[in-house]
């Protein structure tokens, strides 16, 4: 394979660290890594139309090896906005209403915790990043797939909700997937599957808004980042047009086991890129 290189849109190396802040050196990508690239969204939009998330953490974690993890964020903006609003217009706008008046609050403290967060990511490093996300993941869903399920009482309903919304929130700011948090809630409190894939749609959406809007004010998503995000819009679609098809054919409990084992893998690598980054 040619060894040539191809740089992002072509920016000199004092433009693009002066732009983006975040590299030390000139981020460059062979074009077998730019079709790796591009193979890793794809799966992530499959998993996304099978089980409702996982695109952020499978391409957080499939990217790691090819760039930056806030390049990684700023290439999955686009995605995460077109894909969420493909995920709510399936479930219908009269039903994504329903599901915003009985979860506004826990949207509304994700958007505060991704706008918040957002405005941090310049300074949290990379190894940081990758154990926030990892650590928590693994820990949780290690203990539902041992069969310990969270019984939520009304009394403490409400605290749970706010710990995970934010915590969503704060994951999705700094890193663009705010997934785990919110499938664990939903999980415990026992939502049928088909309206998890809906009120992950619209958690999520609500949030890709928020989190364009956020990284737009903190200098991650320029001209040209935007315009690689838009990029990857494409092979997002098509996954996610495929993993709809999967999706369907599951019961209740392989879905529940699937994601809990998704979300178990993708942990561990995430903490094992934290532990030797």
């Amino acid at each position: 394979m040619s060894q040539r290189k191809i740089a992002f849109f072509g920016q000199s190396e004092n433009t693009f660290n002066r732009q983006l802040g975040f590299m030390e050196s000139y981020l460059v990508l062979s074009y077998g890594a730019v079709v790796g690239a591009v193979c890793v969204m794809f799966i992530g939009g499959f998993l996304k139309g099978a089980t409702g998330f996982g695109m952020p953490m499978i391409v957080v974690s499939g990217m790691s090896f090819l760039t930056d993890p806030k390049m990684i964020v700023a290439s999955l903006v686009l995605p995460l906005l077109v894909t969420n609003l493909i995920q709510i217009a399936r479930g219908g706008l009269r039903t994504a209403l329903s599901v915003l008046r009985e979860h506004w609050r826990y949207i509304l403290l994700v958007c505060i915790g991704v706008i918040v967060s957002s405005q941090f990511i310049m300074y949290v490093e990379s190894r940081m990043m990758y154990l926030l996300l990892g650590g928590p993941i693994v820990a949780l869903s290690f203990v539902q797939l041992l069969g310990v399920r969270c019984q939520i009482s009304d009394q403490s309903s409400k605290g749970f909700e706010t710990v995970a919304s934010l915590t969503s929130g704060v994951l999705g700011g700094l890193a663009g997937s705010w997934g785990p948090p919110t499938v664990l809630y939903l999980l415990a409190v026992n939502t049928p599957k088909a309206k998890q894939m809906i009120v992950q749609g619209v958690i999520y959406g609500c949030g890709s808004v928020v989190l364009l809007v956020g990284h737009l004010q903190s200098g991650l998503l320029t001209e040209k980042t935007l315009g690689l995000s838009a990029f990857f819009v494409i092979p997002a679609i098509l996954g996610m047009a495929f993993g709809f098809r999967f999706g369907d054919r599951m019961n209740h409990e392989i879905y529940r086991k699937t994601t809990l084992a998704l979300l178990l893998l993708i942990g561990a690598n995430l903490v094992g890129r934290g532990a030797t980054f």
